[in-house]
């Protein structure tokens, strides 16, 4: 495991193999009922990370939004679209992943 990461990094699940990264283990973001419907606003545009300030207090929780949405955010960035529906975590569901 990286333990040089913080404990809200998707790549602190990460083994380390000679200094180096090696394949990524990505935590699952489980369907729940208390995940919420949202369509992503124009100032998000290609922005996860400042959707995750505003909703969680912090930019490092961007990929949460990818993770949960897998099928509609093939590139977490490039396809994070003004308009597009998209289902946000609820807190809980994240902290038992990052937990």
């Amino acid at each position: 495991m990286a333990s040089f990461h913080n404990t809200d990094s998707f790549l602190r699940r990460a083994p380390v193999r000679d200094f180096y990264l090696d394949i990524n283990d990505l935590p699952k973001i489980p369907k729940s009922i208390n995940d919420s419907l949202y369509t992503i606003d124009s100032r998000f545009d290609q922005r996860p990370d400042l959707l995750a300030q505003h909703l969680f207090g912090t930019v490092q929780l961007w990929w949460v939004f990818a993770l949960r949405n897998p099928d509609l955010l093939i590139d977490p960035l490039d396809d994070f679209r003004a308009g597009l529906e998209i289902y946000i975590p609820s807190k809980n569901s994240i902290d038992r992943v990052i937990g």
